[in-house]
């Protein structure tokens, strides 16, 4: 079901959505379009029935590179909002591409490989769990072009990279590979078919109880944000909204009896 022609989305029937950038021949760059379509394809996530987990990868021979060169030296349209007007929640149109895929309320995973710099690393570290060829170019660029990360980084860093070399990273935007990402906490794997794991990933994911797996996702951002009373009286509110209801029960009676689960979407 192609969303438009800078996005695919296609729902296979187990509930794994492979959503893929497909302006491969400009390595999925970020122009005004692009934007445009990451969003619209984001919000109509958030409403699609039976969706348990999603992959987000890019066709061709990047993940993303980034901002489009040719639209960041264009003048703004007249009609542009300011960078610090809420456009879309808590974030800008820039931020949204990124934060789109942790409002998504099921689990992400990114298949990163080729090129991911600048707006493309943001936008996988948007993503739940980040799956990268080992040779994956990889840069927070900005301050190539005399500019901070402004499209989430900092907000979806957090918890992720060292102080210290998040710092070293911005300051110096200097290139690093998919191995020393996962050193650095901005990958979760290292892998030769990045896609294939991913995939992997999300098929056993989608076969957990999908109830479960969205509160848990809840729960992971509530841990990021939240204090610790916080914290502790959403685990008790997720788990009362679960416990004992068919989803949960058909997870233990399929553990006993040895067979695959067969749960119900909302």
């Amino acid at each position: 079901m192609p969303t438009n022609d800078r996005i695919s989305i296609d729902l296979a029937d187990n509930g794994v959505a492979q959503v893929r950038f497909t302006r491969g021949d400009k390595m999925n760059a970020l122009d005004p379009e692009q934007f445009e379509a990451i969003i619209a394809a984001g919000e109509e996530l958030r409403e699609m029935k039976g969706l348990r987990a999603v992959v987000l990868s890019g066709e061709g021979r990047a993940f993303c590179a980034g901002l489009d060169i040719s639209s960041f030296t264009a003048a703004p349209p007249g009609d542009a909002k300011p960078l610090t007007e809420r456009t879309h929640g808590n974030a800008n149109k820039f931020q949204e591409v990124a934060m789109t895929w942790r409002k998504c309320p099921v689990p992400v995973i990114a298949a990163v490989h080729g090129v991911c710099f600048g707006g493309g690393l943001q936008i996988a570290s948007g993503a739940d769990i980040r799956v990268v060829h080992p040779d994956t170019r990889m840069a927070i660029m900005e301050m190539k072009w005399g500019l901070v990360p402004d499209m989430g980084g900092y907000a979806l860093w957090r918890g992720l990279v060292r102080d210290d070399s998040l710092r070293e990273l911005v300051y110096t935007n200097r290139e690093f590979t998919g191995v020393e990402a996962k050193e650095l906490g901005l990958a979760t794997f290292v892998e030769e078919d990045p896609l294939a794991r991913a995939t992997e990933i999300a098929e056993t994911i989608a076969q957990r109880n999908p109830e479960a797996i969205r509160a848990a996702k809840r729960l992971a951002a509530t841990m990021m944000e939240g204090d610790g009373n916080a914290i502790l009286l959403a685990e008790s509110e997720e788990q009362a909204a679960v416990i004992r209801k068919p989803n949960q029960v058909e997870a233990v009676t399929a553990g006993m009896q040895k067979r695959a689960p067969n749960f119900t979407d909302a």
